[in-house]
C-alpha cells in the first residue's frame, strides 16, 4: 500500500512526487501516456525561472530524474476509476493499487477543430507537437492554427525548418506575449492570417490542402502539414464523485476537493492561469496538503 498516489506525470504531478518523497511518503506516480505532460512537447520555454531558454523536454527530463532519484515508483497505465474510502483503491487497467491519499494531476488534452475527416488526417498531415513532428516538414509548407503563446512559439520553431508557415487565427490580433509577437512578425517566411478560420481539410490519404475563410472570401491553401494549437480541454474523466465546474475542470480551493484525502493539481483544476510555473506551485501545495492529511 502507498501513502500517496499521484495520477499524472506532468510538472504538477512530478513536483508533487518530489515533495511527497522528501516528506517521507511512499509514493506512486501513474501516467497514461508520456512523462512530462503538455510542456514536454514545447520547443521553447523562456518563462521558467532559472533558465533563459530551455526546451520543454529538457525541463521535464530533469523533473523526472529528480523524482526517480528520490525513490518514487512510476507506472504507465490509465486510471479508470477510484474507490473513495479511508484506504482508497485506484483501478488501473488490470491492476488495483491501495493508498491513503491521492493527488489528481491529469492535465489537459489537445483541442481539435472537429471538421469532417479530421481524425483520419491526424498523424497524416495534422499534428499537435511541433518539436515531435516538425522535422517531417523540412523545406515544406505548413500551417499553424491558433493565436496564443503555444501557436506563436510553434510558428517560430517551424519557421527555422519549413519553407513557409501560415499562422491562422480567428481573432483580429495575436493573443501572445509581446516579445513573441515581435519575433514572429519579423520572420520573413511566416504569413499571418487574422480573422480567419480553417473550415475544411482536403486530401486523399494525407492532408494536401486546407480551406480558409476570412471576412471576405474562402480560399484553398496548399500545405504539407498543419499543427493545431487552439487550446486544451481538461482530462477529468476518471469515475469519481468530485465536484466540477461548468466547463468540466475539477473544482477546488488551494488543491482541496470535496473528498477528504483527494487533491487536484495543475491544469485539470479550476484556476485563472495555466502555466508550467503554476502547475509546479499546485504540485507543491497539493503534496503539502496530502502530507498534512497523512499526519492526522
Amino acid at each position: 500500500m502507498y501513502d500517496a498516489i499521484v495520477i499524472g506525470a506532468g510538472p504538477a504531478g512530478l513536483t508533487a512526487g518530489i515533495y511527497l518523497a522528501r516528506g517521507g511518503a511512499k509514493t506512486l506516480i501513474i501516467e497514461k501516456e508520456s512523462i512530462g505532460g503538455q510542456i514536454a512537447s514545447s520547443p521553447l520555454v523562456e518563462n521558467y525561472p532559472g533558465y533563459k531558454s530551455i526546451s520543454g523536454s529538457e525541463l521535464t527530463d530533469m523533473f523526472y530524474d529528480q523524482v526517480v532519484n528520490l525513490g518514487v515508483d512510476i507506472e504507465i497505465g490509465e486510471v479508470k476509476s477510484i474507490e473513495d474510502r479511508k484506504i482508497k483503491k485506484v483501478f488501473v487497467d488490470d491492476n488495483v493499487y491501495e493508498t491513503k491519499t491521492i493527488i489528481i494531476a491529469t492535465g489537459v488534452k489537445h483541442r481539435k477543430l472537429n471538421l469532417d475527416g479530421e481524425d483520419g488526417f491526424i498523424g497524416s498531415g495534422i499534428h499537435f507537437c511541433a518539436t515531435c513532428d516538425g522535422t517531417f516538414y523540412k523545406n515544406k509548407d505548413v500551417a499553424v492554427v491558433g493565436g496564443a503563446n503555444s501557436a506563436v512559439i510553434n510558428s517560430i520553431y517551424l519557421s527555422s525548418l519549413c519553407n513557409k508557415v501560415y499562422l491562422i487565427y480567428r481573432g483580429k490580433d495575436l493573443q501572445c506575449e509581446e516579445k513573441l509577437k515581435e519575433k514572429v512578425l519579423n520572420l520573413q517566411n511566416v504569413e499571418i492570417l487574422l480573422n480567419s478560420n480553417v473550415i475544411k481539410y482536403l486530401g486523399v490519404d494525407k492532408l494536401e490542402k486546407i480551406v480558409v475563410k476570412d471576412k471576405i472570401c474562402e480560399k484553398e491553401i496548399k500545405v504539407d502539414g498543419l499543427f493545431l494549437s487552439i487550446g486544451m480541454d481538461p482530462e477529468t474523466s476518471i469515475k469519481l464523485n468530485l465536484n466540477k465546474t461548468d466547463n468540466n475542470y475539477y473544482d477546488s480551493v488551494d488543491t482541496l476537493t470535496n473528498l477528504p484525502g483527494i487533491f487536484v493539481a495543475g491544469d485539470c483544476r479550476n484556476k485563472e492561469v495555466r502555466q508550467v510555473t503554476t502547475a509546479v506551485s499546485d504540485g507543491t501545495v497539493a503534496a503539502v496538503n496530502a502530507l498534512n492529511y497523512l499526519k492526522n
